[in-house]
């Protein structure tokens, strides 16, 4: 499967911004689709994750109440919506696909190319 993120840009904290990840050659729905952050000089890290087959989802904790991972079948794309945005969401942001449960970056199989989100203060 092939991903394509798209929807970085520039924000000011407190303002939201929509990511997409669209996927092409598989359905999505057969994959647990991962969204991973990297900010400059630190490790990549889990984000949030939505079960392609049932939409369930999961967050990290500090981002819990101000994203959400939703899907739109038809399209095979999924979208992270950011909300309140804080200076430290800074980084470029990552759309995996996987076949685990697992929120570590190693046990996806498929990424993105990743889409810059700065926010400033």
């Amino acid at each position: 499967v092939q991903l394509q993120a798209s929807g970085g840009g520039l924000v000011q904290a407190g303002g939201s911004l929509r990511l997409s990840c669209v996927a092409s050659g598989r359905t999505f729905s057969t994959f647990f689709m991962g969204w991973f952050r990297q900010a400059p000089g630190k490790e990549r890290e889990f984000v949030g994750r939505l079960i392609g087959s049932t939409g369930s989802t999961l967050y990290r904790d500090s981002v819990k109440g101000r994203f959400s991972i939703s899907r739109d079948i038809g399209k095979n794309t999924v979208y992270l919506q950011m909300n309140s945005l804080k200076p430290e969401d800074t980084a470029v942001y990552y759309c995996a696909a996987g076949r685990t449960h697992s929120i570590t970056p190693s046990s996806y199989d498929y990424w993105g190319q990743g889409t810059l989100v700065t926010v400033s203060s």
